[in-house]
């Protein structure tokens, strides 16, 4: 196991016909060899898993990525403000470039994103 930096770009979709590398998010995990969720690492150290959210239009964001209970798993930039965008599956998820993610908006609107790096994270 290793924290990893993972950066997702947004894919191909009708709002986004040719995907963008100018919208995507950036976060630490700890992943396991085959790029699976760490969950006993996370809960030795879960202030290490924070995100960066990139979004043309509307600023930068940063936060961190919460466990909420029975499963649900969030990126959250202002705990308790209902800003919270859910990550369906994170935990079961295999985080290699090329695959692919979805992220749902406060509202509901979901995006797929293409995990286009993962890397070491630095300390």
């Amino acid at each position: 196991m290793s924290w990893k930096r993972v950066r997702l770009e947004v894919a191909r979709s009708r709002d986004f016909p040719e995907g963008s590398n100018r919208h995507g998010y950036e976060f630490a995990l700890p992943l396991d060899d085959d790029g699976k969720f760490d969950l006993a690492a996370y809960k030795k150290t879960p202030q290490l898993a924070t995100v960066h959210r990139f979004w043309p239009g509307e600023g930068d964001s940063t936060g961190e990525i919460l466990h909420t209970g029975r499963g649900r798993w969030v990126f959250s930039y202002d705990p308790g403000e209902g800003d919270a965008e859910a990550i369906p599956h994170l935990t079961e998820h295999r985080f290699k470039v090329g695959e692919y993610l979805a992220v749902r908006e406060p509202g509901g609107a979901e995006h797929t994103f293409r995990i286009v790096l993962v890397e070491p994270a630095r300390r």
